[in-house]
């Protein structure tokens, strides 16, 4: 005996092969979006990580009696700053971490100068450095600067900022639909700014 397959089980063949090669391009497109917005992720988290662990070795250094002298701000290629420290810190995750700006607000600055404005006052505040991976500008310089601690002047705010702009994992604006909504992503490109504050005994 002979069974005829059905015309329904013929067409249904077709009907699923048309349905996935319409849903095909908006699933790949969800995943591309999802890995971009899990790289945005892992930046995000690892600058955040940056800034608090470079503002604790500001205020700490060493934690050691023999390295009694706090580090200085920087450059990024002096292995005991605190610059090179947020470097390394994000070396690994980041495409090109020496490309970041960190600025470092602490009393110890490495051009030079007490690193302190209005010493000894109630609005004593620490000056700032922003230190690439070569050089720092002026002690003093750097905006914006962190506020006197309501504690001044036995007490002084040390803080860390790192500004970091990095181009996406994969290009294209219907690849970025998430990133794109945003304000701190445009045309492919993200900028980041995180900071950590921390106040230390003068």
């Amino acid at each position: 005996m002979k069974f005829a397959r059905s015309r329904s089980s013929q067409n249904s063949r077709g009907q699923s092969l048309v349905e996935t090669a319409i849903m095909l391009p908006l699933l790949v497109m969800i995943v591309l979006n999802v890995v971009n917005f899990g790289y945005f992720f892992l930046v995000l988290v690892n600058l955040t990580g940056a800034a608090r662990t470079a503002t604790l070795y500001a205020i700490e250094g060493s934690s050691t009696p023999a390295g009694a002298q706090l580090p200085g701000s920087g450059p990024g290629t002096t292995t005991q700053s605190v610059t090179y420290l947020a470097f390394q810190d994000m070396t690994g995750a980041l495409a090109n971490p020496t490309g970041a700006s960190v600025q470092v607000c602490s009393p110890i600055n490495i051009n030079g100068g007490s690193g302190v404005n209005n010493p000894g006052t109630a609005s004593q505040r620490a000056n700032c450095e922003t230190c690439t991976n070569l050089s720092c500008g002026t002690a003093g310089g750097g905006s914006p600067t962190p506020d006197a601690d309501p504690g001044a002047p036995g007490f002084i705010l040390n803080q860390v900022r790192i500004t970091y702009t990095f181009r996406t994992l994969i290009p294209g604006t219907i690849f970025n639909i998430p990133l794109r909504a945003a304000a701190l992503c445009q045309s492919g490109s993200c900028t980041f700014t995180r900071q950590a504050e921390m106040r230390s005994m003068n």
